[in-house]
């Protein structure tokens, strides 16, 4: 059972299971003389809106009904509509692809002594952002007995990025799914290493980010750095690069790390390179499709599989 506020959710995988566990609720009701409008019940529900999502046992999407009142106000024009904007963006950010690089423009435009100007970089993050609010794609639960695919990628002086996929049966066909976006900005320090020397940490970050899923699964990891391919087995004496290998060895024997040229390397460049010439729309994420189509919202644990009881709002995939 969740309870947030004065919302109740009870849930359960049979429909007996769900008669009883309802029984139980309204019994302790009773002798407190709690009352519960039966207007706003829904009973057997396979899937529900919930905090600004649809919701169902494997899968959660952003409620476009949410949106829509949003994205229908003009264009922010003060520091506090901006701040609205964002605050309601920044709930649904484990949906949008390196939410934290597109928005860093629009955030500094909040930040104090700074003149309250849209230029046309701030409009394009602005814009950008409202077109990823309504073509989110609808992330699923994972099986923890197949395979996971994470995509990471380290542009130097932008960003880290990773995406965390899995192919499961949909519509009767497998395809390739996600679990779980995440990205960063770079901090000031890490913006002055090469290649492989952000690329390493991109790595290790993303594994830390994503542990619930990972740890004790099998799981591969792609690259656009060659020479990544070697990092467990990496000889170096930099002691950084020493401490990056020595935070990664509890994975090896099930992660594969496995190169993947740039140009077909598209699945998490977006994450951290994010060009807003050209943006074309993929039919898979239109509104209507991410609207019919639910998503999880609980907290992944491995011997229970899921529990509703510690999720949080934006407690996964940051």
């Amino acid at each position: 059972m969740v309870v947030y506020i004065d919302d109740i959710i009870i849930y359960s995988e049979t429909w007996g299971d769900n008669l009883h566990y309802i029984d139980r609720v309204l019994s302790k009701c009773t002798p407190i003389n709690l009352k519960i409008s039966l207007e706003k019940w829904n009973f057997g529900q396979q899937e529900l809106l919930a905090l600004g999502h649809k919701v169902s046992g494997l899968s959660m999407a952003i409620d476009q009904i949410k949106v829509a009142a949003v994205l229908k106000k003009p264009v922010p024009k003060s520091i506090k509509e901006m701040q609205y904007f964002l605050g309601f963006a920044s709930y649904y950010r484990d949906h949008i692809n390196n939410f934290a690089h597109i928005t860093s423009s629009l955030y500094k435009l909040c930040s104090k002594d700074v003149v309250f100007k849209l230029t046309q970089e701030r409009r394009d993050a602005y814009e950008r952002i409202k077109y990823e609010l309504t073509n989110a794609p609808v992330i699923i639960l994972p099986d923890f007995e197949l395979l996971f695919k994470l995509y990471i990628d380290a542009a130097c002086s932008q960003g880290l990025g990773a995406a965390l996929h899995q192919r499961q049966i949909m519509d009767g066909e497998p395809r390739e799914r996600v679990i779980c976006y995440i990205s960063r900005q770079l901090k000031y320090s890490e913006a002055r290493y090469g290649a492989t020397q952000t690329e390493c940490p991109c790595v290790v970050w993303a594994l830390e980010k994503l542990h619930y899923y990972l740890e004790g699964a099998v799981f591969e990891v792609y690259t656009d750095c060659t020479a990544m391919k070697s990092l467990l087995n990496m000889k170096t004496t930099n002691r950084r690069m020493l401490r990056l290998q020595r935070a990664i060895q509890q994975y090896r024997g099930n992660m594969t790390i496995i190169y993947k040229e740039g140009k077909s390397h598209t699945n998490e460049d977006g994450l951290s390179r994010w060009p807003l010439d050209n943006v074309k729309r993929n039919p898979a994420y239109e509104p209507e499709v991410a609207a019919k189509s639910p998503i999880h919202f609980m907290k992944i644990d491995r011997r229970k599989n899921f529990r509703f009881s510690e999720w949080a709002p934006g407690s996964d995939c940051k």
